[in-house]
């Protein structure tokens, strides 16, 4: 649990939050290498280790004045907040398999609890449980995870959208008549364990956007994003990993040392020493990413660019020249991409 894999968006809107209701943050990052400033552009939020992101959220709940707040950030997510995850949720063929996609790569979006997916007599079920036991805030993350989801489901299948029943392994709080209200569903507390049961009949539920090509290129993309708990031996192989974790964002070296116990010189110093530099290895993971993406055809040029932390399409035709040699769309033809590729 000591390795910063989390994707903190969690913490970041937790932060939104406190600014929203004029509560002083600050004190939030006491002792910790980052601070409310790293939280500026959400989308560029530095990822935390397990432990960190606890802390920060246990010491944000004790200053927040009201009640449910997982229940009403969770409700403001929309599908886009699910990134990479959710265009191959969408791009399953069915609801079954699109939510035991969800379950496999929850990692990548930061989630903090650990899912599982398991038979129940009136469905299928998620469970959820936290890696470790931590009462302060076992509420809040299964009420943000629960609300966020119920809408991404809703985003998918449409408002008809209904799960079956909510069993939560926890007393009920002062706030728990809004649970059914937001999710939609019957609501239980103080059960054996934490799950969302969804009727079978949801389960061969075709998804709208189902696109075989789009989401195997999708899925290999999420693999590459999975954190790891042991991270590789050498230096370079460990900045390789924690770049390919962030490959569509913009990481700083000064976060990735922070992470491997370094400061930023001694990092230099080290890649130095094995031949390489920051922006080689970082255009090193784009570059093979983005050479996937092309050569596989499931995604335009412009989503690949996005897919590998490019804003405009140009300035991604500009670097994978650098790169390789040849433009994307010279690529994608030598190596015979797939005709059907959105154009």
């Amino acid at each position: 649990m000591g390795t910063a894999n989390i994707k903190s968006g969690i913490v970041a809107t937790l932060v939104g939050r406190g600014l929203e209701l004029g509560v002083p943050i600050a004190p939030w990052f006491q002792g910790m290498r980052v601070g409310p400033r790293d939280f500026a552009e959400p989308q560029n939020a530095p990822y935390l280790t397990y432990r960190e992101a606890c802390r920060v959220i246990q010491r944000a709940l004790a200053t927040l004045p009201g009640e449910g707040h997982g229940l009403l950030l969770g409700g403001r997510q929309s599908l886009g907040e699910f990134g990479l995850l959710g265009l191959a949720m969408m791009a399953s063929p069915t609801f079954g398999e699109a939510l035991r996609t969800a379950v496999r790569f929850a990692p990548i979006t930061g989630a903090m609890l650990e899912l599982a997916v398991v038979d129940d007599p009136d469905g299928i079920a998620v469970t959820l449980r936290m890696r470790t036991r931590e009462p302060e805030i076992e509420a809040y993350l299964c009420e943000e995870f629960l609300a966020s989801c119920h809408n991404l489901c809703r985003a998918m299948l449409g408002d008809g959208f209904r799960g079956h029943r909510v069993d939560l392994g926890y007393p009920p709080p002062a706030h728990a008549a809004r649970y059914a209200e937001v999710l939609g569903a019957e609501v239980r507390f103080g059960q054996p364990d934490t799950r969302v049961v969804i009727a079978r009949e949801w389960l061969d539920r075709p998804m709208p956007a189902a696109n075989p090509i789009a989401l195997r290129e999708l899925l290999a993309v999420c693999r590459t994003q999975m954190p790891s708990e042991q991270p590789p031996a050498g230096i370079v192989a460990a900045i390789q990993e924690r770049l390919a974790l962030q490959v569509a964002e913009t990481p700083r070296l000064t976060d990735l040392a922070a992470e491997l116990h370094l400061t930023e010189r001694t990092l230099r110093r080290q890649l130095r020493a094995a031949g390489t530099n920051f922006r080689a290895l970082h255009d090193g993971v784009r570059e093979r990413v983005a050479c996937e993406l092309l050569v596989a055809g499931g995604l335009s040029i412009a989503e690949v660019a996005a897919a590998v932390g490019f804003g405009e399409v140009r300035d991604f035709r500009r670097a994978f020249k650098r790169w390789t040699g040849r433009l994307p769309r010279e690529m994608r033809k030598q190596c015979g991409g797939c005709a059907l590729v959105r154009r």
